[in-house]
């Protein structure tokens, strides 16, 4: 091969072990420093979200984490000095025990009577009404819900006293019927499921009932079917509320036969001892259902929390 005077003063590139070096070497002068400092501080703000998420995380998770651990140790282990959170050594007898020392099965069943139809009943209710304020013209619409807003605002106990006196009078003291009627509806619910439906278009309605359909038929055939994120948001809610109330439940019930759960489990904490282990395998075994209903709805309650419109 013939090499010319000007092929001899041109820099010759290198292909040895795939890297091309010489002049395109001497035209990658790098990352401008402006560039590279900006992903630098992406990296260092990425990685302080992860830590501080991390942290946020075990903190909030962390009193379940003793939860747990408390319900597999000894009782001696739990109250002794200095306190640690791993177990010295595991057992199972607190789980074993929680069976003989209460009616466990009959608190669990009433539990899941008392918030299972509490829940199903009032997001019936709450809807209807929510339906009623957000799609309907009537008299007197604003002012009803100025009030729903306003008993939103009232908390429990101010009613509780007349309430009780009320339900005593009527003999439905210690009975389910006088536990789930006052929770029949909430303003709450009320107020959630109306922002909803205000969200929804108007064109759906108009084209049910020129096809004939009944004020009734549009509400459970066409919105609810559509507030199922919302809907399942708020049976979340209602039935976590119910399952951990402890006031209500403690009030309306004069024996175990309809107590629920967390009253039964308020029987450990004596005035002067309180039954750590006992306690702590109580609560993680009244945990259980909730966590798994949360499970199973998850992604609609994202949904439904994350929801502004029609998907």
């Amino acid at each position: 091969m013939t090499t010319t005077p000007q092929n001899s003063r041109r820099p010759r590139a290198s292909w040895t072990s795939g890297n091309r070096t010489g002049p395109q070497k001497s035209r990658q002068p790098g990352t401008p420093p402006a560039r590279r400092r900006g992903i630098d501080l992406a990296l260092v703000w990425r990685i302080s979200t992860i830590v501080a998420a991390a942290v946020i995380a075990l903190a909030v998770l962390l009193p379940l984490i003793w939860m747990v651990l408390a319900s597999l140790r000894p009782e001696q282990d739990i109250v002794t000095s200095p306190p640690t959170l791993w177990p010295r050594s595991f057992t199972l007898e607190h789980y074993v025990d929680i069976w003989k020392e209460l009616p466990f099965a009959t608190l669990y069943r009433n539990t899941i009577v008392f918030a299972g139809l509490v829940t199903v009943v009032s997001l019936l209710f709450d809807s209807m009404a929510a339906y009623a304020l957000a799609r309907l013209e009537f008299r007197g619409r604003e002012a009803v819900f100025v009030i729903i807003l306003i008993m939103l605002m009232l908390p429990f106990q101010i009613t509780l006293v007349p309430l009780y006196d009320l339900l005593n009078n009527l003999g439905l003291v210690n009975s389910f019927t006088g536990m789930i009627v006052p929770r029949a509806t909430n303003a709450f619910g009320i107020f959630f499921l109306r922002q909803f439906f205000l969200s929804l278009p108007r064109d759906l309605e108009e084209a049910a009932r020129v096809d004939g359909a009944s004020e009734w038929r549009i509400y459970w055939r066409v919105v609810l079917p559509l507030a199922r994120p919302a809907l399942l948001t708020l049976g979340l809610f209602h039935f976590q509320f119910n399952w951990n109330d402890l006031l209500w439940p403690l009030i309306m019930t004069s024996d175990t036969s309809r107590a629920t759960l967390p009253a039964g489990l308020s029987l450990f904490m004596g005035q002067h001892v309180t039954q750590y282990g006992l306690l702590m395998a109580g609560a993680v075994l009244s945990l259980l259902p909730v966590i798994v209903l949360f499970l199973l709805i998850q992604r609609s309650f994202v949904q439904g929390i994350a929801t502004t419109g029609l998907k």
